[in-house]
């Protein structure tokens, strides 16, 4: 059991995370990852099911846009996900002068954000559609797209001692360490500031060293019909069930 429990606490320390920035659709975390297996991750986002409009039945459309490019802007909108649901239906019926929100469609599920600007429609003019709503994937369609994964390396960036005050004033909130006569400045935020160490560095002729980390900074943004926890994991588990896929075909053979 021992021996147990030193392996799983050398797997979580191989892969350690830590928080830098989190807001309500949006996370940024620095991870000790492989490029390799984050970027496998970042590829699988757009295998996470989706709720979106897949076709839509426009009856009346007396705005100054065509039915394709409503049918186009109604497809985008992110609508909430709700496990119990694989199909649903929506209306929209407005005889008002007026822009057109999302969210004065209304059904079985509702759109993420209400103001989402659809088109315009003047005095005694309508609009009238409904919709059908599946799930999907975003490698079909970038309307079944969840959110978005990208990441940067950690770099850490090494200047001379004179320089950091005006490397503090600069990035203020940068990690900065003495070494000797050195500073080293860790870019592990949300921000880079490798770009501005450099250009301190030259313009004081006595230059910096940039290191590449293997430790990265990734940031999951979420489109808001899943949290980009979520994303993360759901992203996760679809690359587990293809990979157990192709682990059953290879043991056939």
């Amino acid at each position: 059991m021992a021996g147990q429990r030193n392996k799983a606490e050398e797997e979580e320390e191989e892969y350690k995370m830590k928080i830098i920035e989190k807001n309500e659709n949006q996370i940024a975390f620095e991870a000790t990852m492989e490029d390799s297996l984050a970027n496998a991750i970042r590829r699988y986002v757009n295998h996470v099911p989706i709720l979106a409009v897949d076709e839509i039945h426009i009856s009346k459309n007396d705005s100054p846009l065509y039915d394709e490019t409503v049918a186009h802007r109604v497809g985008l909108i992110p609508l909430k996900m709700e496990k119990s649901k694989k199909e649903a239906k929506l209306k929209l019926s407005v005889n008002k002068s007026g822009m057109v929100y999302s969210g004065e469609m209304k059904g079985d599920i509702k759109p993420v954000y209400d103001n989402i600007p659809i088109t315009y429609i003047d005095k005694e003019q309508e609009m009238e559609f409904e919709a059908t709503v599946k799930s999907g994937i975003g490698s079909e369609h970038s309307k079944f797209s969840p959110g978005m994964i990208y990441y940067r390396n950690v770099v850490e960036i090494t200047m001379d001692k004179d320089l950091k005050e005006l490397v503090r004033n600069a990035c203020p909130n940068a990690e900065i360490k003495e070494k000797g006569s050195k500073i080293t400045v860790v870019d592990n935020g949300r921000k880079e500031v490798v770009d501005i160490c450099e250009r301190i560095g030259s313009e004081s002729g006595k230059g910096a060293e940039v290191e590449m980390k293997n430790d990265l900074v990734i940031t999951i943004e979420s489109f808001g019909q899943i949290s980009p926890e979520e994303i993360f994991k759901k992203s996760i588990e679809e690359l587990e069930k293809d990979l157990e896929i192709v682990s059953k075909k290879v043991d056939k053979e």
